[in-house]
């Protein structure tokens, strides 16, 4: 019983965030328009993000990659968040700053969409990683929180979660990306 107020209190904040969601339905719709577009041009979705943001773009791709809930082949999916040489090497190489950007340079191409998850909108690598995907020609996606950050500048959409507790941004982050496979799989 100890814990019971706090609980309380995380269970308002959470659904509060949950009930501030629905103005972005029509962007979120609009990023899965986008995914179904870049499958079916024969491009693939490249994800990433730092900490428990990391986490969420490898769950995205397996989830794009295996299957969320529809049994269909696999689609084309990377996590730049997996591969420790790659990023051990590059940050040690160019920077810490740089290991998304240089995966991006390597492995994207104009057809591709490039997904970046950060809940402040600013994290360096990830600002740089869409730079990088925009120079090229690629979809940028931003999943956000607070006010966006730098990625609003960067992305053709981001989505900013309508929190600004990193708890609360990431809850909606994960529900975002299980809607966005869903639609995924549905075209």
């Amino acid at each position: 019983m100890k814990y019971v107020d706090y609980l309380t209190g995380e269970y308002a904040a959470h659904m509060a965030m949950f009930d501030a969601l629905a103005p972005l339905f029509p962007q979120i719709s609009d990023v899965g328009i986008k995914m179904q577009n870049c499958i079916k041009k024969g491009g693939k979705i490249l994800i990433c993000g730092n900490g428990g943001s990391a986490a969420d773009s490898q769950h995205i791709a397996a989830e794009i990659v295996g299957r969320f809930k529809k049994e269909r082949k696999g689609l084309p999916a990377i996590a730049l968040t997996t591969d420790t040489s790659i990023l051990t090497s590059v940050g040690n190489d160019y920077g810490y700053d740089y290991i998304f950007a240089r995966q991006v340079e390597a492995l994207c191409r104009p057809e591709d969409l490039v997904i970046g998850i950060t809940t402040s909108g600013n994290s360096a690598n990830v600002v740089r990683a869409m730079e990088a995907a925009k120079a090229i020609g690629a979809t940028t996606v931003g999943l956000t929180g607070g006010t966006g950050g730098k990625l609003n500048a960067l992305c053709d959409v981001n989505l900013v979660m309508p929190a600004h507790v990193t708890a609360r941004i990431q809850e909606a982050h994960i529900f975002v990306g299980h809607c966005l496979c869903e639609i995924l799989e549905s075209d």
